[in-house]
């Protein structure tokens, strides 16, 4: 008997007019690591919520079929009894967080349980040890960075000890080296505690290794289910980027095996390619700049508590510049990208836009420098995804010129024109807040992970749009985990740690020489085939040569 059985599941949200999930017939089996992907808005998070019981109970709409949850309705099943048995971690984690303090809210659920006091110490502590969380146990959690809280809400969810762990997207905010490390402990969960484990994910680099089983959704169906070797012949066929960068390697030229790991590449890497046809790549040249944005001169900050969040940071950005700000969670990107964009004053140091000095803190009252959170809620207000876009023109006396339907265009907005933008999905929100702020035009664009929840589609498009707006001029600045967003797009890389930049150069000079902050591919190609960080870069590299050596045998 599968743990999981889904019989024609059909859902409507409330007055929503399309279906969220279409005719889904779906099996898991008890211990399976199961990945969930697709585009933004295919249903992923909603079958989530489904498997949780949180749908229809908690979010109301209509439901069609059945799901089965060890072969009783999970509909019928006690609601209390069933959060014993699954546990769920959603995009957002503030929607999940409810304590003041970290400790508090690893042991909330565990107190609505009501499990002994020794129980509940034990299972606090180990979790904290396992997500390294123990040094901010104290910490109010309001403060605590989007990483953290990420983590947080991680813990507090494994701390339950379910059967089933429902991932909605867990790593979105977490560094490359503590993603890699939260997605192990789960595979360790599944593999030697027997945990089921059903992931959506958009980044697949992180985990389409780990699964069993992959299923593809879009337009609230299962478009394919299989192994990750045949979803990616088969997407590849098709041209569905939902594949990450070495299996799309090696199916796009037609590999007879299709490895799913960097040690697979790897080998095959050096099985058949002859590393002496690949002399090194010229390292470039750094052009002068002309023009200068933004000049930060030997620039320090601390928090009330005493902590150090900058140190010392001296940068210029020039005009048209497209630069990736990387770095483990806690390191200071989103307080330098703050700092930038005047809304935090600067203990010791300068800081310039366009010759204005921003170091008494408050931003220009015009449009030349917008800033984007992490929190997309923060830029909605208004009732329809149009409003928000003309309610920024209106704040800045500019007009609409034709800016809002070009905008809309390009982040694929159009058809949620008149929707209510907090009915969103996250991905969608986010979306909405980043049009909201580049109607205006502006000169100085700092984003602060602007590709979390994005698909692979989407984030294509908006890579071109900043490359599109540096070419025009616009200095772009963003904070991201996405090291393959970055090396894909970004012209420059900085490299934060503990408060300080230790990396700043050309994109192939950092990410290159980097371990843990580098690509699939230049993981894959590190040693043999030096300089080369995305895939058309080993397809202009790599399979020129290899069709030569086929032509000759």
């Amino acid at each position: 008997m599968p743990l999981y059985q889904s019989e024609n599941l059909t859902y409507y949200y409330p007055e929503g007019e399309k279906p969220a999930l279409k005719g889904i017939n779906l099996s898991i089996e008890e211990g399976e690591f199961l990945l969930i992907t697709g585009g933004s808005g295919s249903g992923k998070s909603t079958l989530a919520r489904v498997l949780a019981g949180l749908i229809p109970d908690f979010y109301g709409g209509r439901f069609g079929g059945r799901v089965y949850f060890q072969g009783r309705d999970l509909g019928r099943m006690d609601r209390r009894k069933l959060a014993r048995e699954v546990g769920i971690v959603f995009q957002d984690p503030e929607k999940q967080l409810v304590m003041t303090s970290v400790e508090a809210e690893i042991a909330f659920g565990l107190e609505n349980l009501g499990l002994p006091r020794v129980e509940m110490s034990r299972r606090v502590a180990e979790v904290m040890g396992f997500l390294d969380l123990a040094e901010i146990r104290q910490e109010f959690t309001a403060h605590l960075s989007g990483g953290q809280k990420q983590k947080l809400a991680l813990a507090a969810v494994l701390a339950m000890q379910p059967r089933v762990l429902v991932l909605d997207e867990p790593t979105s905010q977490l560094d490359p080296v503590a993603a890699e490390e939260f997605l192990n402990l789960v595979k360790r969960l599944n593999e030697e505690m027997g945990l089921t484990i059903i992931l959506i994910e958009q980044r697949l680099e992180r985990c389409f290794h780990l699964a069993d089983r992959v299923v593809l959704m879009e337009d609230g169906q299962v478009r394919y289910e299989g192994t990750p070797e045949q979803l990616s012949r088969w997407a590849v066929q098709r041209d569905i980027p939902f594949v990450p960068p070495v299996a799309r390697f090696f199916a796009r030229i037609g590999f007879p095996s299709i490895p799913v790991t960097v040690k697979e590449g790897r080998q095959l890497l050096r099985s058949n390619f002859d590393r002496r046809e690949f002399p090194p790549l010229k390292p470039a040249v750094k052009a002068d700049p002309e023009e200068q944005v933004l000049a930060m001169i030997k620039v320090w900050f601390t928090y009330p508590d005493g902590k150090e969040a900058l140190q010392d940071i001296s940068i210029q950005i020039a005009a048209g510049e497209l630069v990736a700000l990387l770095g483990a969670n806690g390191a200071g990107k989103s307080t330098l990208l703050k700092t930038m964009a005047g809304l935090l004053k600067p203990g010791r140091g300068r800081v310039q836009v366009m010759g204005r000095d921003l170091s008494n803190g408050g931003r220009p009252g015009d449009s030349r420098i917008a800033y984007l959170s992490q929190n997309p809620n923060d830029y909605l207000f208004q009732d329809t995804v149009e409003e928000e876009l003309l309610s920024t023109l209106k704040n800045f006396g500019l007009p609409d010129d034709g800016i809002v339907d070009e905008i809309l265009e390009k982040l694929d907005l159009q058809r949620y024109r008149r929707a209510n933008p907090r009915d969103l999905s996250s991905g969608e929100r986010q979306r909405v807040a980043l049009a909201s702020i580049l109607v205006a035009r502006p000169r100085l664009l700092l984003l602060d992970e602007p590709t979390r929840g994005m698909d692979y589609p989407l984030k294509e498009k908006l890579g071109e749009m900043v490359t599109g707006l540096s070419r025009e001029g616009v200095s772009v600045v963003l904070v991201t985990h996405d090291v393959e967003f970055a090396a894909n797009f970004a012209s420059r890389v900085l490299l934060l740690f503990a408060g300080r930049i230790v990396a700043d150069g050309p994109k192939h000079q950092v990410l290159g020489q980097s371990v843990f902050y580098s690509t699939q591919i230049g993981k894959m190609c590190r040693g043999y085939v030096d300089g080369v960080l995305t895939l058309q870069e080993a397809l202009d590299r790599l399979v020129p040569a290899w069709t030569a050596r086929q032509v000759v045998r």
